[in-house]
């Protein structure tokens, strides 16, 4: 196989399953069907998965289009390989209000750091958050 430059080596890719993770965090499982220069890709039964602890769960997602500067990271999964792993899948409900405690106890967490430095004389400015737009 000759090396193929920039996205034209993902054509190799189309309709094989693959794992994305996203700018935001998000991680997307699917079947990859279309790509183009720029990299945008698009996703046929996709799922978005969740991991909080040792607890995961997917979200049914469809059809999904992902903007090529928004990707991290992209790798084909191999499903003929036996999954052996020591995460336990559980309902959307459950893992969604996992998620949110585990967000909640970050951001309690985060206002102690914030206080105990301002007592001390210290203090961060915030990030800027035009990434998020």
């Amino acid at each position: 196989m000759n090396y193929v430059p920039g996205t034209a080596s993902l054509i190799d890719d189309i309709d094989k399953k693959h794992l994305v993770l996203l700018r935001d965090g998000r991680t997307l499982i699917g079947y990859l069907r279309s790509i183009d220069q720029f990299a945008n890709l698009v996703f046929h039964q996709t799922v978005e998965r969740i991991h909080v602890g040792k607890k995961f769960g997917d979200i049914p997602r469809g059809i999904f289009i992902v903007r090529g500067e928004n990707v991290v990271l992209l790798g084909e999964i191999d499903v003929d390989k036996p999954c052996d792993t020591v995460l336990q899948q559980v309902s959307i409900e459950e893992i969604l209000e996992e998620q949110r405690q585990q967000q909640q106890t970050k951001q309690e967490t985060e206002k102690v750091k914030m206080q105990v430095l301002k007592d001390r004389g210290l203090s961060i400015p915030k990030a800027d958050n035009m990434d998020e737009y």
